[in-house]
């Protein structure tokens, strides 16, 4: 992998000089939110397009290494721009290793997984639409899913935050189907007291529920009206009642088993197309003789600037996480690791971006307790971005101010004004990214708090960006 030479900027005063008094409103925010000033750093600074020094409007304790959460993605998704390049898309080769007649293969369908990021459930049905294109509707032995091109140690999904059942903690896979994740659509049927469940994509061994009586309760939490029961992987079912006044909801649930997800999802859905198997799916590697053949054909992902829109946008983990893998995987095809990415994050980042302004990276989605950044390296990433030529396809990804992504819901007057990367775990709320300010110039905005109480800290950065918009 080759390197832009480094970018360090001249401006060591952000760090050392007499810091601008924070905000009036910033400050009250703070205040209400009980929010201490030692548990927040924030840095607001031109973003200048020549290597000249930029004099932060507003700088406090930016050098302190901090937990960012999903902020930390802006590192991720702008190395991958850089090492991989936007139009990068992930292939994902199906083989078949067998003879082929009358639409029956004797033998066996391989699925090889090379981390592809957005493999979901549309998709995986064209993948095995493709292969009844190719003339197999009947597979007289096995269909095999190799997951052999990332080495990652398997993972408890509730370690993190106890929530196992979430789709942001579902863990990375060379071969991730539709995150882990089972779709749960909720249609209440006109004249009747049921709504219809539909499950996307079907699993092949579990029992699930069609429909659920209604009820006439006001829809608030409806999850909880339902009273769900996953506790048994094999079954899916509802004690509840679903409220009539929400009409059709739909509702994401990571599967209690991820490790056997990809496989039920892959004969769930090729028999839902009239497929036939007689033998199963399974994992395994594919076979060293085929290596070197013609896939029978592959899929492609989106190219690399779509997938990091919806990664930073939406703030997806397990997206981000694959994305980081990838950087791992050298030339000649070893498994991508955490280890093999972080060092070429570590390295990345020296030479292109801080040689003295440390990044401490875990995974690559801010999904981590040991994760660490300051205000001030944000910044330098940020400025290294605004010089790049890259910088259109770093900025559409960002979430605009109340208006998409993460960011939909700011209540900053500045509607549209900024694109800024979120960050939120518990104890830790985080922006960072770019406000177009009135004046037309553009600000480099970073915000981080690390305390018990940062939640209550997203009125004070509403009112940092609103500060910073009203630049003249």
């Amino acid at each position: 992998m080759s390197f832009r030479p480094a970018f360090i900027v001249a401006c060591c005063f952000w760090s050392c000089c007499a810091w601008a008094q924070i905000p009036a409103g910033v400050d009250t925010e703070l205040a209400k939110a009980k929010i201490p000033r030692d548990a927040a750093a924030f840095l607001v600074v031109e973003a200048v397009s020549s290597a000249s020094a930029a004099k932060p409007r507003l700088s406090h304790r930016v050098s302190a290494a901090m937990q960012a959460a999903s902020v930390i993605k802006l590192a991720t998704t702008f190395a991958a721009l850089e090492l991989l390049g936007p139009a990068y898309t992930w292939a994902t080769p199906v083989f078949i290793d067998g003879t082929v007649r009358e639409g029956v293969l004797t033998g066996n369908v391989y699925i090889q997984g090379q981390g592809d990021p957005k493999l979901v459930l549309e998709r995986l049905w064209l993948l095995l639409r493709r292969l009844q294109g190719a003339g197999i509707t009947s597979i007289r032995g096995d269909i095999v899913l190799d997951r052999s091109a990332f080495d990652v140690p398997d993972s408890d999904p509730g370690a993190f935050d106890g929530e196992p059942l979430r789709p942001y903690n579902a863990s990375p896979d060379a071969l991730l189907l539709n995150y882990k994740t089972v779709v749960m659509t909720f249609t209440p049927a006109p004249g009747s007291n049921v709504a219809h469940v539909q499950y996307d994509p079907p699993l092949a061994g579990v029992q699930t529920q069609d429909t659920v009586a209604t009820s006439a309760s006001p829809c608030n939490d409806y999850r909880a009206s339902l009273k769900p029961d996953f506790s048994d992987p094999l079954r899916i079912r509802f004690v509840g009642s679903y409220p009539l006044s929400c009409g059709e909801r739909v509702w994401p649930v990571a599967y209690a088993d991820p490790a056997n997800f990809a496989p039920r999802a892959v004969q769930g859905l090729w028999n839902s197309l009239g497929g036939k198997l007689s033998g199963t799916v399974r994992y395994g590697n594919l076979p060293t003789r085929l290596t070197a053949e013609k896939p029978l054909f592959e899929v492609r992902s989106p190219p690399l600037a779509e997938i990091i829109r919806d990664i930073n946008k939406f703030s997806n983990n397990v997206m981000a996480q694959q994305l980081f893998l990838t950087l791992g995987r050298d030339g000649n095809g070893s498994a991508g690791s955490f280890g093999a990415s972080r060092l070429v994050m570590q390295r990345w980042w020296q030479e292109r971006i801080s040689a003295d302004e440390p990044l401490n990276i875990d995974n690559g989605s801010g999904l981590s307790r040991t994760e660490r950044i300051s205000a001030l390296a944000l910044g330098r990433l940020l400025q290294s971005v605004y010089r790049s030529p890259l910088m259109p396809e770093l900025m559409a990804s960002l979430p605009i101010s109340g208006l998409d992504g993460t960011m939909k819901r700011s209540k900053s007057n500045s509607q549209g004004s900024a694109h800024l990367k979120t960050g939120s775990i518990n104890g830790v709320t985080a922006i960072a990214g770019f406000v177009h300010a009135t004046s037309g110039k553009h600000f480099i905005v970073v915000a981080l708090v690390n305390h018990p109480n940062a939640p209550a800290a997203r009125a004070a950065f509403d009112a940092l960006v609103d500060w910073t918009a009203q630049d003249h």
